[in-house]
Order: C-alpha cells, then structure tokens, then sequence
C-alpha cells in the first residue's frame, strides 16, 4: 500500500499508519491496522468509502473497540473510527445522534434533556454505530426498542436511511451483519420524562454494573451471547472454570461472562481461553456458546 499516495489523494483526512490498535481496544490488545482514518463528516465517510472501492483497498470501521478483539496480526487495508463524528441534536422528543458518539454520553444527554428510553444503555461503553451494528442492550433494554431510523453508507458508496423494521433487529444481530455499511447517524424515538425518575434508573442500574462487573481490569464486555435456557456465567462456573488464567488473560472471579486482561494478556490468549471455555461447556453440557464479543484482523499463518 502506498502511504505517501493516499496522504496525497486524501489531503484533508486524518491518517495514522501502521497505528497499533491496542491503544484503543477495551482490551487493550492487538495488532495494527495498515491505515487508521478518521473521517469528519459524512462527505468524508462516502469520500473515503468511494476512494477504498477505486483503488481495491479493504475496508472496515472499528467503532469504539468495546466489544471486539483484533488478532496480533492486525488488520488489513483501512480502518475507520468516526470519533471526530459525535454530534447529537433534540427535535423534539427525537434525539438524532451521529455514530461516534458514544452510547454511555448518548443516554446522558438524553437524561440532560429529560428524554426517556435510553437508561438501560448508561453504562454500555460501545459506539452509537456499534451499538445498532449489534443490538446492544442491556437489563432488559436494547437499541432495536427506540430507533426510528438510520442513515447508512453501503460499501458500495450509496447512501440509503432505514426504517426499524428494515434493520431487522434481533438479540444481538442487526441487518448491519449481513450486509456491509458504515452508520452515519441514528434517530432515536424517545419519550418525555421525569428526570428524577429518569436518573433514579440510570443510579440504579450503574449501581448494578459496578457491583457485578469486573471495571477495574482491561476488558471486551460480555464474551458470549446467551444461550437458550441457560446463563453464561453459571454454565462456566459450573463447569470450575472461573478464575482460570490463560496467559495474560483470566475468567473474571467478579463474573464468568467476562475475560479480564490481568497481565499483558495478547489477543491470541483471549482467543485460545474462549475456544477452551466453548469446547468445555460443549462437552460438559451439550451447549453451543456463540461469542457476542467480534474476533477480527488477519489470522495467523
């Protein structure tokens, strides 16, 4: 890849090359990425999405790196971060905010204006973007439950906006997994509330996070979806796997769900600790546990 053509051919993008991406993962591990851009707006987003498809260039967008983890290798080609990309507007009991934003800053602001509806995603440190790619949710909220609309660049450079329905949310699965695009903004429908009651909520469930999850160590959230019938955390513990060390990397003694980086742990310990923890419960339980965490970049040789 030729870095001094693309700084020429994109003279008013930010560009870092070759930039590791531990420095930005929750887990703080993984390889770099070949080139690390960070559009301004959404002109830049379909400038960049349009240059990659001229030139044959993979691409990619990162998000805020909460809930995924990038092998040692790295990743190939371009990746996009739209942190620059966080601006949020009230129309009316509306809240459109652009993918950047985070959804932890997204469900204050909303509080901020006594808009409803998003408390359950106070402390879910994904991006905005992120947060529709997956459906995030949490205590018994998800994002499909309050978007009106979004506005999406396709990776073929067209621009379209999608209804609810036509997202086709599911627990944790959006049509943003089927089908390649880079959110640009999304439209909350939200409600008028009380803000005392409103903040109450938001106390109670950061109360609830805090006291159940391991935030005193690196991280990627919640490692599996949950299975059918069973939970998670209680299957690992059953299985006497919690506390196990692999590497740098160890099963939260705080909560199974979650694989905590207690000593420099690498991608490639994350990586071999789920694919234990899979084949144990597996055969321990008869049971299929699916990652909800994200594994990419290249693989090894």
């Amino acid at each position: 890849m030729n870095k001094t053509k693309i700084m020429a051919d994109l003279p008013n993008m930010r560009l870092l090359f070759d930039e590791p991406l531990s420095n930005y993962t929750f887990t703080k591990t993984g390889g770099p990425a070949d080139v690390l851009a960070f559009p301004k707006n959404t002109n830049e987003v379909k400038e960049l999405v349009d240059y990659c498809n001229q030139e044959a260039i993979p691409f990619m967008v990162l998000g805020n790196a909460s809930n995924l983890i990038v092998r040692e290798k790295g990743i190939a080609g371009v990746v996009m971060m739209l942190e620059d990309m966080a601006e949020m507007v009230i129309e009316g009991t509306d809240l459109v905010v652009e993918a950047g934003a985070k959804l932890v800053e997204t469900a204050k602001f909303a509080f901020e204006h006594t808009l409803t509806g998003l408390e359950f995603a106070c402390g879910i440190p994904g991006s905005i973007g992120g947060a529709i790619y997956m459906n995030a949710g949490a205590y018994g909220g998800e994002v499909a439950n309050v978007v009106k609309s979004v506005d999406v660049v396709w990776e073929n450079g067209t621009f379209e906006t999608l209804d609810n329905d036509t997202l086709k949310f599911s627990y944790r699965h959006s049509k943003l997994q089927e089908k390649s695009g880079v959110v640009i903004s999304v439209r909350f429908a939200l409600a008028k509330g009380e803000k005392e009651v409103i903040g109450a909520r938001m106390a109670e469930l950061t109360e609830l996070r805090e006291s159940k999850q391991p935030l005193e160590y690196p991280s990627c959230g919640s490692v599996f979806k949950r299975p059918e019938g069973h939970y998670t955390g209680q299957l690992i513990q059953e299985a006497g796997l919690q506390g196990l060390i692999w590497g740098g990397a160890q099963i939260s003694t705080k909560h199974a769900g979650f694989i905590v980086n207690i000593d420099n742990a690498t991608a490639t310990d994350y990586v071999e600790l789920i694919q234990h923890i899979q084949k144990t419960i597996l055969k321990e339980f008869n049971v299929v546990l699916e990652t909800e965490v994200r594994i990419i970049g290249r693989k090894e040789a």
